[in-house]
């Protein structure tokens, strides 16, 4: 079964846009391991416009499942993720002001940059993984690097999942295909939704994790919080 791991930005955002403290992001990541996520994700950005960098660090004590920090490994993040020692540090190559995530590493050209910092993970007993595209020139560069995972970004396949063309998912199987071959964990995130969880999740082989944020929150919103887990925990079977 493909583990879900829960990005609760959004609930941050919301708590954000009034102040205060609703609503309330701890009992949020408790009451989603309580209805049986398997994991909590965060994005923290350098202008902490959702995920604050407190809130990484109030988080561990309440995170008992997997725990997963992602962003750009700016000297501030990578501090944070050493102070914290998630589970899981997903390496994202965001600009400070991305809306979102909206592309893969470049392995290759930023392997001696990515081998350092992941061997500093490592070190201290962190876990890391790489965003990538489905790019096969990019999951072998991956690998050179030392990470224990790749996270295959996804929002190409689920763009063309909502035209009807099938066929977007082809780029994944492939680079699943090889990731499997040399010996990296897959991870996957992006647009993942209750509409094109199963069918991704069917062809990708061995795919370990996924990490799903604006697509269940937005859900949730229509179909309750509880509901909504339970229902991605049935399609990830």
């Amino acid at each position: 079964m493909t583990k879900l791991s829960v990005n609760i930005n959004k609930i941050a955002t919301l708590r954000n846009a009034r102040g205060g403290n609703v609503p309330d992001l701890l009992q949020v990541a408790k009451d989603i391991q309580r209805f049986g996520g398997q994991g909590i994700t965060i994005h923290p950005r350098p202008d902490e416009r959702h995920i604050r960098y407190q809130d990484a660090r109030d988080l561990k004590s309440v995170v008992y499942t997997e725990y997963n920090i992602e962003g750009n490994p700016e000297r501030k993040f990578i501090d944070l993720v050493l102070e914290v020692k998630p589970t899981q540090v997903t390496l994202v190559p965001d600009a400070d002001d991305a809306i979102t995530s909206n592309a893969g590493w470049n392995t290759i050209k930023n392997q001696d940059y990515l081998t350092e910092i992941i061997q500093e993970f490592q070190r201290n007993g962190i876990r890391t993984s790489i965003f990538v595209d489905p790019v096969l020139e990019m999951i072998e560069g991956a690998k050179k690097t030392g990470t224990e995972r790749i996270e295959l970004y996804t929002e190409a396949f689920a763009h063309e999942y909502d035209l009807g063309n099938k066929d977007g998912i082809q780029p994944y199987v492939e680079s699943a295909k090889l990731a499997n071959e040399l010996g990296l964990g897959i991870n996957a995130g992006h647009d993942l939704s209750l509409d094109n969880i199963q069918f991704f999740q069917q062809h990708i082989p061995n795919l370990l994790e996924v990490s799903i944020g604006h697509a269940l929150i937005s859900e949730s919103i229509y179909l309750g919080l509880e509901n909504v887990v339970n229902m991605y925990l049935q399609k990830l079977k």
